[in-house]
C-alpha cells in the first residue's frame, strides 16, 4: 500500500488536522479536488441509472430477508445460528440497528451518484458499480442465511468484504470534492465496511460452532479472544492504510467498535457470560475507535514551499 499524499508544491493540503481527505486530487492547478470537466458519457448515464435501480431492489430485498415486511428476522433463521447468543463472538442484540443508518447511507449514495453533474465524477465512476455489487452481495448472504447454508454466508460474506476492501481502495486514491460526496460515500462505506468486518468474524464463528467442530484444543472463549484480537487488528490495518482520508478512517473504526462493543456487552450480561471475552472485546473496541484518530493525528506534515 503505497503513499497516495505526496505533497503538490505549496499546497499544504496533507496536514494532521481531520479533514476530508489529503491525497493527489486530479486538477490540472494542483489543487486536492478530482477533475469534473469530462462530460457524462452514455455508459455514465447507464451507469447512474443501473446503481440507482439496483441498489433499491437489493436494499427492498435485504431489508425483507432480514425480517421487515414479513420476513423472518436473521437471528432466527438457520436454527438461531447466528443469534446474539449463538457464540461468544456474537453481537447483541441492539448492534444490529448499525443497519439502519447502512441503508439510509446506501440510499443516499444511489440519489447522490444519479444526479446529473454527477455522471462523470471520477470518484463516483471508481466505486459505483462496486457498491452496487456489494449491496447485491449482502443481499445473497442474507438469503443464503435464510436457506440455513451457513457455509455458504461465509463464502458470500468474505466476497462482500472483499468487494468493499476494493471500495475502501479507490475512496483512498481520490478525493471527495466536497462535504457532501465524502458523507454519502466516505461515511457511508466506512460504517459498511467496519461492520462487515465484525460480521464476517462472527459469521465463520457461528458456522463453526454449528458445525460441531468442538473446541479445537483451545476452548470457546479463548478462541473467542483470538477472534476480537484479529478485529482489533485488522481495525489497526484500516486506519494505518486509511490514514490519509480520516472521514472514512474514523468511521471504520466506529463500526467496528460498535460492533465489538456490542459483543462485549452481551457476554458480561445475558444469558451468555464471559468475563473473559468481554473484557478482551472492550479493549478490541477502544483500539478501533482510538487507531483513526491515532494514525490521523500522527501523519507527518507536509514541507512548505
Amino acid at each position: 500500500m503505497s503513499d497516495q499524499n505526496a505533497p503538490h508544491g505549496g499546497d499544504d493540503t496533507s496536514t494532521t488536522r481531520i479533514d476530508l481527505g489529503s491525497g493527489p486530487g486530479d486538477g490540472s492547478d494542483g489543487s486536492d479536488a478530482p477533475a469534473r470537466s469530462e462530460t457524462p458519457t452514455t455508459a455514465d448515464r447507464v451507469r447512474q441509472v443501473v446503481v440507482l435501480v439496483g441498489s433499491l431492489v437489493a436494499i427492498a430485498g435485504a431489508a425483507w430477508g432480514s425480517g421487515a415486511f414479513g420476513g423472518t428476522p436473521i437471528e432466527e433463521a438457520a436454527g438461531g445460528a447466528l443469534s446474539a447468543t449463538a457464540t461468544p463472538v456474537a453481537p447483541d442484540t441492539p448492534a444490529f440497528s448499525i443497519w439502519s443508518v447502512i441503508y439510509v447511507g446506501l440510499f443516499a449514495f444511489a440519489v447522490y451518484q444519479v444526479l446529473p453533474k454527477q455522471g462523470a465524477n471520477p470518484r463516483l465512476r471508481a466505486v459505483a458499480w462496486w457498491v452496487l455489487a456489494s449491496m447485491l452481495l449482502n443481499a445473497a448472504w442474507i438469503g443464503v442465511v435464510q436457506a440455513g447454508w451457513l457455509w455458504a454466508s461465509v463464502a458470500v460474506i468474505a466476497a462482500l468484504l472483499a468487494v468493499l476492501a476494493v471500495v475502501l481502495v479507490r475512496l483512498v486514491r481520490t478525493p471527495a470534492s466536497g462535504l457532501a460526496e465524502s458523507i454519502v460515500t466516505d461515511v457511508t462505506v466506512g460504517l459498511y465496511l467496519g461492520w462487515v468486518s465484525v460480521a464476517t468474524l462472527a459469521d465463520v464463528a457461528a458456522t463453526l460452532a454449528a458445525s460441531d467442530v468442538g473446541e479445537l484444543g483451545l476452548g470457546a472463549t479463548w478462541w473467542s479472544v483470538i477472534v476480537v484480537g484479529a478485529g482489533a487488528a485488522l481495525a489497526v490495518a484500516y486506519a494505518v492504510f486509511a490514514a490519509g482520508r480520516p472521514v472514512v478512517a474514523i468511521a471504520v473504526g466506529a463500526a467496528m467498535a460498535w460492533g465489538i462493543g456490542w459483543i462485549a456487552a452481551g457476554r458480561f450480561n445475558g444469558p451468555l457470560i464471559d468475563e473473559t471475552v468481554a473484557i478482551a472485546a472492550a479493549v478490541a473496541a477502544a483500539v478501533a475507535i482510538v487507531a483513526p484518530l491515532v494514525t490521523t493525528l500522527s501523519r507527518p506534515r507536509a514541507p512548505r514551499a
